[in-house]
């Protein structure tokens, strides 16, 4: 009981502030109907609700789930099985993971089906999957974190000279989205788990992060292979994003629960067979165990429905309202810098940034504290939410123009921080981009898009989760650096480790 009480105190005053900050638009700048208003009072109650229960299952199944995986591999050797369990378990939680269902429905949406969801979550899946055996691999290997980031993000870069433009920035969003409340915790558990497969504490320090940032990589050569099989000429045409205000407060709810229901057990319910899969052969958890974890399967689940009904019925929508009204208002100063403030708060409500940033406090023993991290990501998300409404508003900005030197800046600071900001600042970059930024501040990008004339939605609004998972890499290895000085003045070489 105590947990869920902290669980629920600690979402109350992340959400909190994003919702007073709408309502305050909404009562001062923004007109909205009633209706929409008091649907969005709903979603926001069940944002909340949703975010407790499923952090609390979360905690019951998802994290010792991964922890047990970690044993089983620690225990083995057989290279070739772990590799191949986690290619497995990587395309399951990753076709599986909300935010990649979200960012896939939007994209079909948009392209009027042309690009289906299924095929998205499918090239989303296989990618992150293969990059995810190919992290775990190189912690296997010891191979360096920046060596392998490097290659990867020039591979990245290159193979964007080969396909078609029109998937340049849907590609790089699908990295943001691979990392979301299911895929973080269990990967994270995960690369704990094969770090401790390292005597040397330094390594195992160093190996405890960077497996998610590698993860959501592979997302961008998934989705890169749709320019080989969909040529973009033909399909896609923007479908336009009608405000359409619902004839009552519970209507959309209603609608909305059963579908939610049905994709998140869809979506959920290989990952439970492959746990009660691994329950019969390897791990023999006692049944009190067990059932505690069948347990957090289900809490898991049902804060999945709720927050997701909630987000669906009350954010998406009023994201998109306000992103579209503020930007007939003529002045781009408004959606540039109300879309920063936004997105600085709306960090604070990402689920996996809970996860991880307890983590890097946890294996760290508060040598880095959770609240700095916090700061600097907001810091990062507010810089991401700014320029990308500033691409969309100013002609002629490319996404690539803030992509390539942005990540070369990235990939220079690497070399000028500890080795451990190197994993949590990519890993911190990719869970940065979670549930609230692909559904709030996609759908607000896509409000601005559509009242800017010369605007497109597909080639302007799409590009934001990759910034949103750029910028605070960026932020994090300025962190880094700032910790390198400080550990230098005071003599100390490196962060105390409890792994």
């Amino acid at each position: 009981m105590h947990v869920l009480l902290e669980k629920s105190r600690e979402v109350i005053v992340a959400v909190a502030p994003v919702v007073i900050f709408v309502i305050i638009l909404l009562l001062t700048v923004i007109e909205v109907s009633p209706i929409l208003f008091f649907q969005f009072l709903l979603g926001s109650f069940a944002v909340q609700i949703g975010l407790i229960i499923l952090l609390f299952g979360v905690d019951l199944a998802i994290l010792p789930f991964g922890d047990q995986m970690g044993m089983v591999f620690v225990k083995s050797n057989k290279i070739w099985f772990i590799l191949l369990t986690i290619f497995i378990l990587g395309f399951l939680i990753n076709f599986a993971e909300p935010d990649v269902i979200v960012l896939a429905k939007q994209i079909s949406h948009i392209t009027n089906n042309y690009i289906s969801t299924s095929v998205i979550r499918t090239l989303i899946a296989l990618g992150a999957s293969m990059f995810l055996a190919l992290g775990a691999a190189r912690i296997v290997k010891n191979i360096s974190l920046r060596v392998m980031l490097v290659v990867i993000y020039t591979m990245a870069f290159s193979l964007t000279l080969i396909f078609s433009p029109d998937y340049f920035a849907i590609a790089f969003d699908a990295s943001g989205a691979a990392t979301g409340a299911i895929t973080v915790p269990l990967v994270l558990a995960l690369s704990l788990g094969m770090a401790s497969m390292k005597r040397d504490s330094r390594s195992a320090e160093e190996n405890s992060f960077g497996l998610v940032g590698i993860m959501a990589t592979g997302a961008i050569f998934g989705v890169s292979l749709l320019s080989f099989f969909r040529q973009p000429e033909y399909g896609l045409e923007m479908l336009p994003l009608a405000n359409v205000v619902p004839d009552s407060v519970l209507a959309p709810l209603i609608h909305e629960i059963p579908i939610v229901a049905k994709e998140t057990f869809f979506s959920l319910s290989p990952i439970l067979v492959m746990f009660l899969f691994f329950q019969r052969f390897k791990f023999h958890l006692p049944p009190k165990v067990f059932r505690k974890m069948l347990l957090g399967f289900f809490y898991t689940y049902l804060g999945l429905v709720i927050f997701f009904v909630g987000v669906h019925t009350g954010f998406m929508i009023m994201g998109r309202e306000i992103g579209f009204k503020l930007s007939l208002s003529g002045s781009p100063v408004i959606p540039i810098g109300l879309g920063a403030f936004l997105g600085m708060l709306i960090i604070l409500t990402e689920p996996a940034v809970y996860v991880l940033t307890h983590q890097i406090e946890d294996v760290t023993s508060g040598y880095i504290k959770r609240k700095t991290v916090l700061i600097f990501l907001a810091i990062g998300m507010a810089l991401a939410v700014g320029l990308s409404m500033l691409r969309i508003i100013v002609p002629g900005i490319m996404l690539w123009h803030f992509l390539v030197p942005g990540y070369i800046l990235a990939l220079i600071l690497i070399f000028f921080t500890p080795p451990i900001f190197t994993g949590i600042a990519f890993d911190s970059g990719a869970v940065s981009s979670g549930p609230m930024t692909v559904t709030f501040i996609l759908a607000f990008s896509q409000g601005v898009s559509e009242a800017i004339e010369h605007a497109n939605v597909f080639e302007d609004s799409f590009g934001i989760i990759v910034m949103v998972t750029m910028m605070p890499v960026i932020a994090l290895l300025v962190l880094g650096f700032i910790y390198k000085m400080k550990s230098k003045k005071i003599g100390v070489s490196r962060c105390h480790v409890r792994v």
